[in-house]
């Protein structure tokens, strides 16, 4: 059920990306984030716990520049108001990096909003929504940040293990039906340092 929903967010975002690249070819355009499809019925309790981030595809990134990213891990912790305190471990420069964001439910179902925006200089909206799981091996996620009036989108695929999952292709897919390249997307080299504390 939740691929068949996919694939039609999919067809849907192909069509979207086709009339936006007529209009200006330079860029890539966000789609809005009605049409990106959502897990159906999401778990919330099932969603938390520790992720690696095993995929990454955005306007932001290059397959160049960015091709020596070691893995890193996001943490999901549920809160009482359903929020997620969502902390990320990453080394950086021979040390490791810790931070923690809010993600906040929105009235859409299976949208979280960054909470505390205002602590985040530039950033006007910040949303993301879970587009497929299974909860045991992986998750796909869609994230759209607005920062100084400019639309970034990212998508990451996450992995319960180090092991990419079944679905790369699902995930590669998703990404060029977003208007993103080979060229956006990355998939973080495995490492040991900082993510298995």
């Amino acid at each position: 059920m939740a691929l068949g929903l996919l694939w039609l967010g999919l067809v849907l975002l192909g069509a979207l990306q086709t009339k936006a690249q007529d209009s200006t070819p330079n860029l890539i355009p966000a789609p809005p984030l009605l049409w990106v499809p959502v897990e159906p019925v999401f778990q919330e309790q099932l969603f938390q716990g520790k992720w690696y981030v095993l995929g990454l595809a955005g306007n932001e990134f290059n397959k160049e520049k960015d091709s020596q990213l070691k893995m890193y891990t996001d943490t999901f912790e549920l809160n009482e108001d359903n929020s997620y305190n969502v902390t990320s471990a990453l080394a950086w420069d021979q040390r490791c990096d810790h931070w923690t964001k809010i993600f906040t439910p929105n009235l859409h179902l299976d949208q979280y909003t960054l909470g505390n925006i205002e602590r985040y200089t530039g950033i006007q909206s910040y949303t993301a929504q879970v587009v497929t799981t299974d909860y045991n091996q992986f998750a796909i996620l869609y994230f759209k940040k607005v920062y100084d009036n400019q639309e970034n989108i990212k998508v990451i695929l996450y992995g319960r293990t180090k092991e990419l999952p079944p679905v790369k292709a699902i995930f590669i897919i998703f990404a060029k039906f977003l208007g993103l390249t080979d060229d956006h997307i990355i998939f973080p080299i495995p490492n040991d340092q900082c993510i298995d504390e």
